[in-house]
């Protein structure tokens, strides 16, 4: 029995829940991108990373609302939820949960990077420096040249954007919130199989292991992707990474997610370019565009990846 209702759930997931030709008169499943949310990290009294005169919470929440704008436009059927649209701040199990409420298919964060900035040195001479050794009449003077330094630090040159998901290692975690918000992933016709598993069951376990990865295979798909539309616009890129200290609301949302850090504070041509209406245009219709791509793979998941790419430049 176990063998069998394994591989029942398996051909579910496997096959994306889709049904039997025979059965296309009964409603279907849900459509695999109905509700998108966009995080606009930090806010309120978190700053997040400041440059020389910007802070975070602010570019992220300019960049998250004109990707509101341009996902409206380029997909108006789309639900888009916005985490925060003013400057408020929400702790990370707060933004995660107001996106598994809103039945989310697809979590978003916007972010900014910044690294310190790098500490230079220079030899600038010795100074003469008295001490002593021994005690009573023993006691002698010896001098000493001490090396004296000028210190100063420069911006570091790192820059542009890189896409986060969780890491690997922080499955469990992302498994525990499928397991929270199953409602979210499971449609009618799956459900009419597994709703009677216990939840603590090998079959759900199954399940949640299963979709997890599932999700996991589609947020680095859309984090190279996400990268690759960067680099269309000339921008540095990183790839798509795993953070290994782990983000909450990466793996606490039921749903595939990205983090996306857009470039780097820290670097003031950097900070010029994500503070300037160009700046964040850009890289609001490059995720848009990398959102197209992404929502085209999963409607034509047969078609090679390289046609998905070119029907969407």
């Amino acid at each position: 029995m176990f063998l069998k209702n394994f591989f029942l759930v398996s051909s579910f997931l496997i096959a994306g829940f889709s049904k039997p030709s025979s059965e296309v008169h009964q409603p279907l499943q849900k459509p695999a991108l109905r509700t998108i949310v966009i995080d606009a990290g930090h806010g309120g009294k978190d700053d997040g990373a400041s440059g020389s005169y910007s802070k975070e919470k602010d570019v992220t929440l300019a960049i998250a609302l004109k990707l509101q704008k341009t996902l409206a436009a380029a997909m108006p059927d789309i639900n888009i939820v916005m985490t925060r649209t003013t400057d408020i701040f929400d702790p990370p199990p707060v933004k995660a949960n107001k996106a598994n409420s809103a039945g989310g298919d697809l979590f978003v964060s916007i972010h900014c990077d910044y690294v310190s900035p790098i500490r230079h040195r220079e030899l600038t001479g010795y100074k003469t420096q008295t001490y002593y050794t021994g005690k009573g009449k023993s006691r002698k003077k010896h001098t000493r040249k001490v090396p004296q330094y000028h210190y100063w630090t420069t911006p570091n040159p790192a820059k542009g954007a890189s896409t986060y998901i969780w890491a690997v290692h922080k499955n469990d975690d992302k498994e525990l919130a499928m397991r929270e918000n199953e409602s979210l992933y499971i449609d009618s016709s799956l459900l009419k199989q597994v709703g009677d598993f216990d939840p603590d069951s090998p079959e759900k376990r199954i399940l949640y292991t299963l979709k997890t990865q599932q999700y996991f295979q589609r947020s680095a798909s859309l984090a190279l992707t996400v990268e690759d539309e960067f680099a269309k616009i000339g921008r540095s890129t990183r790839d798509a990474l795993q953070r290994q200290v782990g983000i909450w609301v990466l793996q606490a949302t039921a749903m595939p997610s990205i983090l996306v850090e857009t470039g780097y504070l820290s670097n003031p041509e950097e900070e010029d370019y994500l503070n300037s209406e160009k700046g964040q245009e850009e890289t609001a219709e490059v995720i848009t565009r990398a959102l197209v791509r992404y929502r085209y793979s999963l409607e034509h998941p047969s078609e090679d990846s390289t046609l998905t790419q070119t029907t969407n430049q």
